[in-house]
């Protein structure tokens, strides 16, 4: 899971990109870091998450996110078998706990990457 968030973590992504485009951004960071990745991955009926890595799911919202909406999301995700730790790529800061079910998570806040609190 480190070695995942440690290559998310080098992106720069350019303000106003579509969500499509931080998938993209976020699959090409993983490649450069040589982690095998899979995309729009069903985890169960109606449940399917942007990516995945092994078991680390990855889940990227751009804009506002509205966290008891996320958290619903992220829980739901943790509940899955094969999910071991969950990383949330946002564009602005939302408290999340540090684990969901037993499983760990973290998130990556866009903006500051780029030294920018909003």
């Amino acid at each position: 899971m480190e070695r995942i968030t440690e290559a998310i973590s080098a992106l720069r992504a350019p303000l106003q990109q579509g969500e499509y485009d931080l998938h993209r951004l976020v699959m090409d960071a993983l490649d450069a870091a040589g982690i095998p990745w899979a995309h729009e991955v069903p985890l169960a009926p109606r449940c399917r998450i942007d990516l995945m890595c092994g078991g680390v799911g990855i889940e990227i919202k751009r804009g506002k996110v509205e966290k008891a909406r996320v958290l619903a999301q992220l829980q739901k995700y943790a509940a899955c078998p094969q999910i071991t730790g969950l990383i949330l790529v946002t564009e602005k800061t939302i408290p999340l706990p540090h684990a969901i079910h037993g499983k760990p998570v973290r998130l990556i806040c866009l903006n500051r990457l780029w030294g920018i609190a909003i």
